[in-house]
């Protein structure tokens, strides 16, 4: 059975990774939209002026603080979804964090702490989603990356993470949606770069202040899409051109790919030294900003008084 997605005025979305980046910009568009949600991160605080705000502006939006790597913490995401609204209608699992390090040099535990958010925060969250969404029908959308098929050096563990958010995802919709006919539509966004706090949260074992290549887009480009895919079924969703090139460049010419990401070693790191190295691995960031620092900077009452929202790149 196809899933028969509503209009996002009818729905009830949860979006995980809610406080900063694409999850904050997917937050506010769908508030636009008179969406109802459910926002959770680690930060707390910031979860909660957002909400705050939402409700104020005439929505209706909930945070649960959790950490997507603990099954138990997503399971509470689902519970207070239903117990609030009765009902999911679109899941987005877009928690993440990277580590910019040679593998070489990258802690086991780090490498693990990483997977934990990035494959099993994804694994936590379909699967916590999936019996709700199953019962009257849903979108459950993963955001992976370009990185999903291409590489990137000096993000070997995050790119390691991304290719098994593909394949968990891959497999996962075979299941459901060929196997089971269940009504549900699963969708993996791939994003190129794009410009949100990423870098700067992410864990830092150079010895410059990390960057994301450009060019990057906007992360309000990744919100639509996947906004868009909560109200039409898509199977995946490649974001931004560079983000199409890459994926390609991967499949149909390996070799050169190889080639083309090496050279993307010194465009990764800024001319100055690092100014936060253990990043929000590990702890909670509470900026609560759309972009990230590199371009231009968004805050949440800017992006309020704008009425607006923005996004980055993953």
């Amino acid at each position: 059975m196809a899933a028969s997605l509503k209009p996002l005025d009818q729905q009830v979305i949860v979006i995980t990774g809610a406080s900063s980046g694409i999850g904050l910009a997917t937050a506010e568009s769908a508030a636009k939209e008179g969406a109802r949600l459910v926002l959770a991160a680690r930060s707390e605080q910031t979860l909660n002026e957002f909400v705050q705000r939402i409700n104020a502006e005439g929505g209706e939006a909930i945070s649960v603080v959790a950490d997507v790597g603990d099954r138990q913490q997503v399971e509470r995401i689902a519970d207070a979804a239903v117990r609030r609204f009765g009902r999911i209608d679109t899941w987005v699992n877009d928690a993440g964090v990277s580590i910019y390090g040679r593998l070489d040099e990258v802690s086991e535990k780090d490498s693990r702490r990483l997977f934990d958010t990035n494959f099993w925060g994804v694994v936590n969250g379909s699967l916590a989603a999936l019996p709700y969404l199953k019962r009257q029908g849903g979108a459950l959308i993963n955001v992976g990356s370009e990185v999903s098929d291409a590489v990137v050096p000096l993000q070997g563990m995050y790119s390691a993470s991304k290719h098994a958010v593909k394949g968990f995802t891959d497999a996962l919709r075979v299941e459901i949606e060929e196997v089971d006919k269940a009504p549900v539509s699963i969708t993996l966004i791939q994003p190129t770069a794009v410009n949100t706090p990423y870098p700067e949260h992410a864990r830092n074992y150079m010895d410059q202040e990390p960057k994301l290549p450009t060019p990057m887009i906007d992360p309000q480009k990744v919100a639509d899409a996947i906004l868009k895919a909560a109200t039409k079924p898509e199977r995946d969703v490649k974001v931004g051109s560079m983000s199409k090139l890459n994926t390609t460049v991967s499949k149909v010419a390996p070799g050169l790919g190889d080639k083309m990401s090496a050279k993307q070693v010194d465009r990764q790191q800024k001319n100055e030294p690092p100014r936060d190295p253990e990043g929000t691995l590990y702890k909670p960031g509470e900026e609560g900003r759309i972009h990230g620092s590199g371009e231009r900077e968004e805050v949440l009452e800017e992006a309020g008084a704008r009425g607006g929202s923005s996004r980055s790149s993953r």
